[in-house]
């Protein structure tokens, strides 16, 4: 390979993604992350913050920011748990869901327009290459053995 994979993987992911986030900053005025934790939000909510940054795969600080720009929006609503004040539940509010339905259907068409690049028996292959890549690169990460990110310190991304 002339250059390394996840650089060229990393500039894939970033022009195959833009036309999802110009469409849903232009439609709803909602950035890609924002619509993001929609998805996820539509998937697995109501979940607590912390379970949403990790099924988002963002640090907390960064979904906190952004759950709080959805409950601006009236996409999303916080309910504080009682018993921990330190705790919320996250969900969609019924703007978020029908944000979510529909624009959901605009993002499948461009996936599928994406992969016609591709033949079928092409795709399943990538499917199944994307899994194997992707349990590799758990493995590596937990074969690092690094210590805990300080909590005092920004997330760098």
């Amino acid at each position: 390979m002339g250059e390394l994979f996840l650089y060229r993987l990393t500039r894939l992911q970033a022009v195959a993604v833009a036309p999802v986030g110009r469409l849903c900053q232009a439609r709803y005025g909602v950035s890609r992350r924002e619509w993001r934790l929609i998805v996820v939000l539509a998937r697995h909510g109501p979940v607590l913050s912390s379970e949403l940054a990790d099924l988002a795969q963002l640090d907390r600080a960064r979904t906190s920011r952004i759950v709080t720009t959805l409950v601006d929006l009236e996409l999303a609503a916080r309910e504080v748990i009682p018993s921990d004040r330190r705790q919320a539940k996250v969900s969609l509010t019924d703007k978020g869901r029908a944000l979510h339905d529909e624009f959901l259907p605009v993002v499948v068409e461009l996936n599928r327009q994406l992969l016609l690049a591709l033949e079928p028996e092409e795709v399943a292959q990538l499917d199944g290459l994307m899994d194997r890549l992707a349990e590799r690169a758990k493995a590596n990460l937990a074969a690092l053995d690094l210590p805990k990110q300080r909590r005092s310190r920004p997330v760098r991304r």
